[in-house]
């Protein structure tokens, strides 16, 4: 046991939650927004301006989010280069045999051909044949075996959340857009969680009023201390650095998680706020302003998925434009402030909890 532990240890795989649930989660997010989603704006742009070199580009984008995921998990696991240039050709399978729930077939899939792949590799004198035989070989394997129940089973999962919002449009606008906007702020992905359950529709724009709830929020109730620093770094870029405060004092999550139990079903109840973009928008509020792009491509172009949903283009009206406005911005930095204040008065919040470091 000792000589297996030491073996690992050399290897550097690491067996814990924290090395796939958090590092490689948030890398397979990282890979998705580098091809897909940064696809789909970019082929949106050019349908609509009807720029056929941009739809080229952008559908070329697309195509490759498989391999991007994938080399970007073996990244983020450390793998050995050889280990980390078959990666591609294992996302590549596993995410066209997961279908619409690719995205949580790469991430299992993946890990596993990552790790196997670090085992053996500079193990023997033909390295070159042997680490990419074996990374290629348990990677497209296994995609060819589990790949497909992974990703039915992602999809029937998001699609249970999907239908189940669109039933009960309040109880659930509120669970999702709390639970979504917690994973946004936690050190795990929230868009990655939303592309594995392939989160569209109206359950799609409850996660992102929860995570625009989270990062307006938190920017502007941290505005004394954090200045206009943190006003862009909280709400482009991630509320996830207010984590250090959180565990100083959890008291400063209260505003923004009551936000999103108020904004959610706003956006599902009143504005019928839908994300038929990528599904990877969901979980991005307003980093980088990929949600509410993600909602406006969803308009003319709908995703994959969520025309397997049902969805289809649409000529947005007025109330879209100022539900969206509402629900992204506008809400979360007039009620989460209100609700600090609150807590503020009764001490639970005092000045400097929020400062980033």
């Amino acid at each position: 046991m000792e000589k297996f532990k030491a073996f690992l240890k050399r290897k550097n795989i690491e067996f814990s939650a924290k090395r796939y649930l958090i590092d490689a989660l948030g890398a397979m997010a990282q890979g998705l927004f580098c091809s897909l989603l940064i696809g789909t704006i970019v082929k949106t742009l050019g349908q609509q301006l009807g720029l056929d070199f941009l739809t080229d580009i952008g559908t070329y984008a697309m195509a490759v989010s498989g391999p991007a995921m994938a080399v970007a998990i073996g990244y983020a696991l450390k793998a050995d280069p050889m280990v980390l240039f078959s990666l591609v050709a294992v996302g590549w399978a596993s995410n066209a045999e997961g279908g619409a729930g690719g995205p949580l077939a790469v991430l299992i899939i993946a890990i596993i051909a990552a790790e196997c792949g670090k085992a053996v590799s500079k193990e023997t004198k033909i390295d070159i044949l042997v680490t990419p035989a074996v990374t290629i070989l348990v990677g497209v394997a296994l995609a060819k075996l589990i790949a497909a129940p992974i990703g039915a089973a992602a999809s029937a999962f998001g699609l249970l959340i999907q239908k189940a919002t669109e039933l009960q449009p309040f109880l659930m606008g509120i669970a999702v857009s709390v639970l979504v906007g917690i994973a946004l702020t936690l050190p795990i992905s929230s868009a990655a969680i939303c592309s594995a359950l392939g989160l569209t529709g109206l359950a799609g724009g409850a996660a992102l009023a929860g995570c625009c709830a989270q990062m307006v929020g938190f920017a502007v109730i941290s505005f004394r201390e954090n200045r206009f620093g943190g006003l862009i770094s909280q709400g482009l870029g991630t509320s996830m650095l207010q984590m250090p405060n959180i565990i100083k004092n959890p008291r400063i999550w209260i505003a923004p998680i009551l936000t999103s139990a108020i904004t959610g079903p706003v956006a599902t109840c009143v504005f019928r706020l839908q994300m038929n973009g990528a599904a990877i928008n969901s979980g991005m509020g307003t980093c980088g302003l990929c949600g509410p792009i993600g909602v406006i491509t969803g308009w003319f172009s709908p995703s994959e998925s969520a025309v397997a949903a049902g969805a289809v283009p649409i000529s947005a009206g007025a109330m879209d434009w100022i539900g969206l406005i509402l629900i992204s911005i506008i809400l979360p930095a007039v009620i989460c402030p209100l609700i600090d204040l609150i807590c503020r008065r009764l001490g639970w919040v005092k000045a400097g909890d929020m400062k980033l470091s």
